[in-house]
């Protein structure tokens, strides 16, 4: 990890011409994170869900790591990929995965946001 450092130049009066140097290590900046479940729906129990599941991971962004997936079952055959990711919250937001996975809209017919946790 880095660590940031602030130059601070002091003069100790105004008829000498060397400085002061003081080299200050600051705190790290703390990135705010979430962990968000989303819930991927197809249009009928004939999608590849597999191939939904590429779709998804291949939305690609800075602050953006998908996780784990898995396919529950919804209704009458059809199954739902649940997948999870972890955001930084200054770059990605939920309209921005939301708009980008329905996109897809072939294969894909609506996404949840099944649960929203700060990291």
């Amino acid at each position: 990890m880095a660590v940031n450092y602030s130059c601070v130049v002091l003069f100790r009066n105004s008829t000498e011409s060397s400085a002061e140097i003081i080299i200050d290590p600051q705190e790290p900046a703390l990135i705010a994170k979430s962990n968000i479940i989303l819930d991927v729906k197809p249009w009928d129990d004939e999608t590849d869900m597999a191939e939904v599941e590429k779709m998804v991971r291949s939305i690609e962004a800075d602050g953006l790591l998908w996780g784990a997936s898995k396919l529950v079952p919804l209704a009458y055959g059809i199954k739902k990929l649940q997948i999870s990711c972890v955001v930084e919250d200054d770059k990605i937001g939920t309209d921005f995965l939301e708009e980008s996975i329905t996109a897809f809209e072939d294969h894909i017919q609506s996404v949840d946001i099944a649960a929203f946790n700060k990291v």
